[in-house]
Order: structure tokens, then C-alpha cells, then sequence
């Protein structure tokens, strides 16, 4: 809820009853406390009813709030500054109303939210705001920068700074912890509570970036589960949603290596590329039909890995390129016949991009490693593709080929000094510096709208700890500090 609304007992308490009716939102005032129902269209707004026992709690004391409706609502969650509290017990009542009743320690300040049918996407019904704030923090109203890290860990100081987050959920992991929807739901919260913008990676399953190449029905549990991140409240203020990364590598095709994700398979899956214009089984249907509002970027393909090429040959004849070619070719094409068909919106938002740098190879041309996002570094079996920082380039070229992808915004999803050719962690090989040229090359192109390290906390495994901006580990503590620096007024 945007906007805040207080309940004030006054000779013109009319007035304001007034103005809330007219805004869509009934108010119920229960000793101090706030309820806020939103406007749901021909239900009545008297429901549901949110009570307080005692109405009045000290914070610390045991309290018990009962939510009553007149629908018997599955799968109800309530949370409480965004943290789920444990399933309460429910009860149908006389007269066909039904009672949920959650007993918790009351807080100095809260916003409780109540959501129904959260199986398929939570649906917000109503919410209690308790003291002053209802303990939200507000978000940063600082300089936007371009800026941002994945799983950026949730006590870092922004400085005020409006900067970017990723996140990563997965489809088969929908309930697990960490990796499911409820805690990228609390994540997502935190991160939008500091001002950050969100950007959501949706992955099929740990070590399987995407569905394999036609299996249909890990296309539709994919999809089901895009369905109910657009469709889940609680997710309203996410960016956008990037789909898989690194699909053209073998490693991210673990589960089934001989039906590996072809750029056809990902335009099918992404807008329905090759199939009848009329069948809806895409990404991008599916999420615009559940919320019209929603971002889909296409994910970041691997760069300098030859396991996929792609049959639209660019012009730098290397199989990451083609494989971008392809898949952007495709999904152009894919938007054209739907649009022909007067299906519109099946074009991308935008591009998620992994964007890797190459500082040793600086140093062998006699520049400190820190100049190397300023330098076009080629290699000699690779002709004039770029083999650094700037591949961002390249993948800019391609994007702006196609009539219903060119000039699309595009986010560096994934970036750090670590070459995947080379294997050298940023513990190991960051130079001072590097952070801050690459910051000041992505500043000067205004179709890249961020710029995210990779990554800050990961506190499950020591996998990422060599590159770990939180942990900083060896070099790692030059490109933490000069992260914090470049955030600084």
C-alpha cells in the first residue's frame, strides 16, 4: 500500500470517513490501531474484520488478532513487516463467516498483511497497521546509480543510494527454504524497503537453468510457477524477472544434457516462437496475463563458451555470438507473427546480460588490470570478438539488429573479474580500480541500466566465497571498500 491513511477521532471525523470511501478503502478503527482493506471491486468493503485482543497491546505482551471473512479462503498467510507468522487455527462461524486467529508477541510497530489462496500467487485482503509507521521502513529517495550486486545482503548501508538487488528462486524449489517463493517474497521486502530495484532470476531447478528442450511438462511447471510469482502480492514491487542464465552452457543442462537449451527452445518457451499463434503455453502470456505491469527480460547467455552455437551465423563467426543471434533473431520473429495476429506485448522488456572482465589480460598489454572495462581486448582465435569487459558491446550490437528488440534496455546481471575460460577468482586477481572504470564505462551508455556484481552473500556454502564483496576474502577487500566508496555523495 502506497499511500498512509490514519484514523483521527475528531468533530470532522465524517470527513474523513468520506475521503475513504471515495479512495476505494474502508477504515476501521480499533483502539489506536489501523485497518486497511483494499478496494475489491463488488465485494463489500466491511470485510474482512481485523481485531486486536487486547485492542490496545504493550509491545512485548502476548496478543492475539482474529481476522474474520465471509469466505472460507484456502491457503491464508499472514505476515508481519513482511516475515510470515505460523499457520493459525481457523473456525467457521454462525451466520456463514469463517475465523483466523495468529497469537504472537505484539511489536512496538507492525504492518500485518492477511493474504488468501497463496498456493497459486498470494492475494492481499487485508492489513493492520500498528503505531505510527507500522514499522515500514521508507524507502531511499537518494540518487539512482547503476549499481547493484546479487543477494545483496540485507544489513548492507546503501547511503541512500537507489541501487539494484538479484535475486534467485526456483521453480522446482517453490516451497523449500531460501530458495523457494516465501522467502524470496521476505527478501524482496527488505531489498525494496532500502529503495533497491529488484530483478528476480527464475531458474527450473538447481543445476538445470531452464526446462530441456521440448519436454512439455517441465515447459507447464515452469510456467505454473511464473504464473504465481506474477501473480503473488507480495511480489508487486519486483522489478522485473530474468529467465535462466548460462542455458548455452552444458553445466546449466545437468538434468538432461542431450536435450540442451537451444536458442528455438528458448524463444519457444520465452514467446512461443515456431508454435501456432494462437496457443498461450509462453512466458510471456502467461505472467502478462496474471499482471499486465510485469517486466520479462530474456536471461544472460554465457560468453567465451563454445558447448552451443547458433544456425543465424553473426558477424563474428564464434558460438557464443551466434547462439545470442539466434535466440534474438527468433524471439524477434516470435513477436512479429504474434503481433501480425493481433497479439501484442510478446516482445521482451529487456535483456539480463553476464558481462565478465579479463584484468590479467590487460596487464599483458602493458595497462594495469584496473583499465581493462576501458579496453577492446581481442584474441586471436576469437578474430574481433571482444574477450572482456566490453563482450557488453557485442551482445549491444546484437540486441540492436532487430526491429522489436532494438534499443530495449539492458541490465548487467552478473559481472566481476573472473573470466570463466581462465577460472582466476576476484580473491585472487581484483586490481584496485577495476570497479570503478567499468562503473564509469556503463555510465556513459544509457541503454545499460545496471551494473551488478556477482556476488555479496551467500551464507549457505563456501561455493562463492572467493567472491564474496560481504566476505571479502584476499583482494576481494579492495572491491568491497570501492564498492562502499562509489555509493558514497
Amino acid at each position: 500500500m502506497k499511500s498512509r491513511i490514519t484514523f483521527y477521532t475528531s468533530r470532522c471525523w465524517w470527513v474523513f470517513l468520506l475521503l475513504a470511501l471515495l479512495a476505494g478503502y474502508w477504515l476501521l478503527p480499533i483502539a489506536g490501531q489501523v485497518v486497511i482493506i483494499p478496494d475489491i471491486g463488488s465485494r463489500t468493503w466491511l470485510w474482512p474484520q481485523m481485531r486486536l485482543h487486547p485492542p490496545a497491546p504493550h509491545p512485548g505482551h502476548v496478543i492475539t488478532l482474529q481476522v474474520t471473512d465471509t469466505q472460507p479462503w484456502p491457503y491464508v498467510l499472514l505476515t508481519m513487516n513482511g516475515q510470515p507468522l505460523q499457520p493459525g487455527e481457523w473456525q467457521a462461524n454462525p451466520g456463514g463467516t469463517w475465523t483466523w486467529e495468529w497469537i504472537f508477541v505484539a511489536p512496538v510497530e507492525a504492518t500485518l498483511v492477511f493474504y488468501h489462496d497463496c498456493h497459486t500467487g498470494c492475494v492481499e485482503r487485508g492489513r493492520m497497521v500498528i503505531g505510527e509507521s507500522g514499522g515500514e521502513a521508507t524507502p531511499s529517495s537518494g540518487v539512482p546509480t547503476k549499481l547493484g550486486l546479487v543477494m545483496a545482503n540485507p544489513q548492507r548501508d546503501w547511503h541512500g543510494r537507489g541501487g539494484w538487488d538479484v535475486e534467485v528462486t526456483y521453480a522446482r524449489l517453490a516451497e523449500e527454504e531460501y530458495w523457494g517463493i516465501d522467502d524470496l517474497a521476505m527478501r524482496v521486502y527488505q531489498a525494496t524497503a532500502k529503495g533497491l530495484r529488484v530483478l528476480v532470476r527464475v531458474d527450473y531447478d538447481l543445476g538445470q537453468s531452464l526446462p530441456p528442450a521440448d519436454d512439455y511438462l517441465a515447459l507447464e511447471e515452469y510456467l505454473q510457477y511464473l504464473r504465481r510469482l506474477a501473480r503473488d502480492d507480495r511480489l508487486r514491487d519486483v522489478y522485473g524477472y530474468f529467465l535462466g542464465s548460462g542455458f548455452n552452457e552444458l553445466g546449466s543442462n545437468s538434468q538432461a544434457p542431450e536435450r540442451p537449451v537451444t536458442p528455438e527452445w528458448y524463444a519457444r518457451l520465452f514467446n512461443g516462437y515456431g508454435d501456432d499463434v494462437s496457443h498461450t503455453d509462453n512466458v510471456v502470456q502467461v505472467m502478462r496475463t496474471e499482471n499486465p505491469q510485469v517486466r520479462v527480460l530474456v536471461g544472460p547467455v554465457r560468453p567465451w563458451n563454445t558447448d552451443q552455437d547458433g544456425e543465424r551465423r553473426y558477424t563474428i563467426d564464434v558460438p557464443w555470438l551466434n547462439y545470442m543471434n539466434t535466440l534474438v533473431a527468433m524471439l524477434d520473429e516470435g513477436a512479429q507473427a504474434k503481433a501480425a495476429a493481433g497479439i501484442p506485448l510478446a516482445a521482451p522488456d529487456g535483456f539480463a546480460l553476464h558481462v565478465p572482465g579479463r584484468p590479467e589480460a590487460a596487464q599483458l598489454m602493458g595497462r594495469d588490470g584496473a583499465d581493462e572495462p576501458r579496453l577492446d581486448l581481442r584474441q586471436v582465435e576469437w578474430g574481433e570478438a571482444q574477450a572482456g569487459f566490453r563482450i557488453y558491446r557485442d551482445w549491444l550490437d546484437i540486441i540492436n539488429s532487430y526491429p522489436t528488440t532494438r534499443g530495449l534496455p539492458v541490465y548487467i546481471t552478473s559481472t566481476n573479474t573472473f573470466a570463466p575460460d581462465e577460472g582466476v577468482p576476484p580473491a585472487q586477481n581484483y586490481p584496485p580500480g577495476w570497479l570503478t572504470a567499468a562503473l564509469e564505462e556503463i555510465n556513459q551508455e544509457p541503454q545499460v541500466q545496471a551494473l551488478c556484481w556477482f556476488l555479496d552473500y551467500y551464507p549457505h556454502t563456501t561455493q562463492w566465497e572467493w567472491f564474496s564483496l560481504s566476505q571479502h576474502p584476499g583482494r576481494l577487500i579492495y572491491a568491497a571498500e570501492e564498492f562502499d566508496a562509489l555509493l558514497k555523495p
